[in-house]
């Protein structure tokens, strides 16, 4: 398939530029086959039943943007793409000239860190001092907001761009669909025997680059950490031996139950993948998906046509174009059923 299969008219006015004024107020498209219900997120468990299982990512957003100089002079921009450990981390330069290995950055005037080496678009930076990284970004960072939305971020931002439940640093972008949950509809889906498990995966930057191939059978998908709890393991197995239903809460939650899952069900409970799903991808583990609604010519929208069908995603799209919902990050969400089960 070409990138251009993907491709979709979204006008400019449907992007999301702020969050709803209440968390949960969005709206949700429950999309199965080509049979599509306006619906809004509150009322998500009428569409679920005691069994079902929620799969969340708690990854936590970091002040991933940081701005500094070159010691020799000149503006820089790090986006800090992976925290590698206490004092050093993976990151995305912007300035006039990349520096190279050896090379001294300082950050808000005050921290220091050297270019050790460059891993293809990355460079590796060391930190100086006994501060750790990520209380340097938690200092001197800035939230970085996905390109689509254009103010500057604000202490809403610093509330509103992070999950209720995030508790493990790491993420550059928020796993969006999780943004749409409260403790109250936690509660009321635990209250009718929802259950839920965590995971980890670290969004990385990747996640908005584009595809640059015209042909997406040689698009080389980005590296992104994740693990799986033995805890949420055990849910799933059991989960699926009882006939319970799989639900991936974002399609973050989705790659890293699919990677996981290439040698068996959950085989892989822990590791690195750049797993990449389109259109034929037969799924191992999760029954259902929510998401919000993505780039055109994206892997993501890829991957939500891998799983829907691609004539659904197409309807779908134009249905919410249509219907005026809100896209991307800050917008609504969708819940899907698989093709497989049409």
């Amino acid at each position: 398939m070409q990138v251009a299969d993907f491709d979709y008219h979204l006008p400019e006015s449907l992007i999301a530029q702020f969050p709803p004024d209440a968390r949960g107020e969005s709206r949700l498209l429950h999309v199965d086959g080509l049979t599509r219900q306006d619906s809004h997120f509150r009322e998500l468990p009428q569409f679920l039943r005691a069994g079902d299982v929620l799969i969340f990512n708690d990854t936590k957003v970091i002040k991933a943007r940081v701005f500094g100089k070159k010691e020799s002079g000149g503006a820089i921009e790090a986006l800090i793409e992976r925290v590698l450990d206490e004092h050093s981390a993976l990151a995305h330069i912007r300035s006039s000239k990349a520096p190279k290995p050896g090379a001294r950055l300082i950050f808000a005037d005050r921290w220091t860190a050297t270019m050790t080496e460059r891993k293809d678009d990355l460079f590796k930076l060391q930190f100086d001092g006994e501060e750790s990284v990520l209380d340097i970004l938690e200092q001197a960072g800035q939230l970085p907001l996905p390109p689509y939305i254009t103010h500057i971020p604000d202490d809403e931002d610093a509330k509103r761009y992070q999950t209720i439940y995030a508790r493990d640093p790491g993420a550059v972008a928020a796993p969006t669909a999780g943004l749409h949950f409260t403790e109250d509809l936690l509660a009321q889906l635990q209250a009718m025997g929802v259950k839920t498990g965590y995971l980890t995966l670290h969004v990385g930057a990747g996640t908005f680059q584009p595809v640059r191939v015209d042909n997406i059978a040689e698009h080389t998908m980005h590296h992104e950490r994740y693990s799986i709890p033995a805890a949420t393991v055990a849910l799933i197995q059991d989960a699926k031996a009882q006939g319970g239903r799989v639900i991936a809460v974002g399609t973050t939650s989705l790659r890293a139950l699919e990677a996981a899952s290439q040698q068996g069900l959950l085989a892989e409970p822990e590791g690195d993948t750049n797993i990449f799903i389109t259109p034929g991808y037969q799924f191992r583990v999760v029954d259902r998906l929510i998401t919000n609604f993505h780039l055109p010519k994206s892997t993501l929208l890829m991957l939500v046509a891998a799983f829907a069908g691609y004539d659904t995603m197409r309807a779908a799209y134009q249905h919410a174009v249509e219907q005026e919902y809100r896209f991307f990050s800050y917008g609504d969400a969708m819940l899907l059923e698989p093709a497989t089960l049409k």
